[in-house]
């Protein structure tokens, strides 16, 4: 997996969004809210290329105390999250 080019984590009023670039292209029903540890995987991943379940797990066990089922569980949810919002792109490029 990977993220999608156009899509930035940005501040807005103190919580963490995902928006498209470009003032142009915001689309109000299509920010994505996102909690402290997304954001942190977010930025984590953001841009530098391909990224599996097990990155994920890892930066969040490095980052939080936290215990490995408890994370994995956490991130697959979180990329359902993702694939549902259509920021990042499957390994196929889809």
């Amino acid at each position: 997996m990977k993220t999608k080019k156009g899509f930035r984590l940005r501040d807005v009023c103190g919580e963490n969004v995902i928006v498209a670039d470009g003032i142009e292209n915001i689309d109000f029903s299509r920010i994505i809210s996102m909690n402290e540890s997304a954001a942190y995987l977010w930025r984590s991943v953001e841009g530098k290329g391909p990224f599996t379940v097990d990155t994920l797990v890892g930066l969040l066990l490095k980052e939080y105390d936290t215990d490995e089922a408890t994370a994995r569980a956490d991130v697959e949810q979180l990329i359902g999250k993702w694939k549902e919002a259509d920021i990042i792109e499957m390994d196929n490029g889809h």
